[in-house]
């Protein structure tokens, strides 16, 4: 028998799926819980545990993991008599990797404390690929001890793994996180539309600006996104909408302005009204493509 923990993994939507299957690669045997039947499918061809429940999938867990859309949905799994606090042992790690609001995670270790459950919040960046190539930035908050205990989990999920504070600590620096991702897709999508207006070869361009000090993940990850106008969610507009509500807000909670993030936060909303939700954020690119009267949608 294996003397890795054992894990539930709640949650497997596009991020969740290829991260479990990863901890299953790793050796870890995980039991599994979400709402689509594929999903739990999924999870048992690649050697994992479909459950039924919250409560049947983190009753016998040493270690539970949430992978869920926003702070409601970790409210709804965690709370009530069906939720994760009320079947979780005393002792047991709870470790949310779900994007939500520092004060979320800091009110759920507060409830789980008192039940003798650990908690991390623990969000990470990387997007789709990052979680099936394993090599996703997490950021956590919570103690030290409970940090170093989820470590070596969390080494088969990412590549830069880093305690930020206490609990809330990892989702303030995820929502800034996410803060900087929007205004660099922003910033990407308007030299694209900027550059083939002007004539240029958009391939060309972007390979010789990926290499100087304009280059960054963002690029690398969605350039072909951008050429191809290939929109497939790795990480839906309507998420980083959310993402950009979180951080706005926690901005103003300190006094931190926010110009440059405020008006990219209403460009994403805007997006999202025209019924562009579902697509990857890299469909920022749509919306300068509307300004501009450059549009190639079909």
């Amino acid at each position: 028998m294996s003397n890795l923990p054992k894990i539930a993994w709640i949650g497997l939507g596009i991020m969740g799926s290829p991260m479990a299957e990863n901890l299953l690669k790793a050796g870890y045997t995980v039991t599994g819980y979400t709402l689509e039947a594929d999903k739990l499918q999924r999870l048992a061809a690649a050697g994992g545990t479909a459950a039924t429940s919250i409560a049947e999938a983190v009753t016998d867990a040493d270690v539970i993991i949430t992978m869920v859309p926003a702070s409601p949905h970790v409210e709804a799994i965690a709370y009530g008599p069906d939720g994760i606090l009320a079947h979780a042992r005393p002792g047991t790690l709870l470790i949310d990797m779900s994007s939500i609001t520092p004060q979320t995670s800091i009110d759920l270790a507060k409830a789980a404390a008192d039940k003798g459950i650990r908690v991390l919040d623990a969000p990470v960046s990387g997007g789709e690929a990052g979680a099936v190539e394993a090599v996703l930035s997490i950021m956590a908050g919570g103690e030290q001890a409970d940090f170093d205990a989820a470590r070596p989990i969390l080494e088969a999920l990412g590549k830069t793994i880093v305690l930020c504070g206490p609990h809330g600590a990892g989702q303030t620096v995820k929502a800034a996180n996410q803060l900087i991702v929007a205004v660099n897709i922003q910033a990407c999508a308007e030299a694209v539309v900027f550059l083939e207006k002007s004539g240029v070869d958009l391939t060309a361009a972007l390979d010789v600006l990926n290499g100087g000090l304009a280059g960054s993940t963002v690029l690398t990850r969605k350039k072909d996104n951008f050429k191809n106008r290939d929109f497939q969610p790795g990480f839906r507009i309507d998420l980083h909408h959310k993402d950009m509500g979180i951080v706005t807000d926690a901005a103003r909670t300190v006094g931190a302005a926010l110009p440059v993030g405020t008006l990219v936060a209403s460009l994403v909303a805007s997006l999202r009204a025209q019924g562009d939700g579902g697509l990857d954020h890299s469909a920022l690119l749509r919306g300068v493509e509307r300004l501009s009267g450059h549009t190639t949608e079909s």
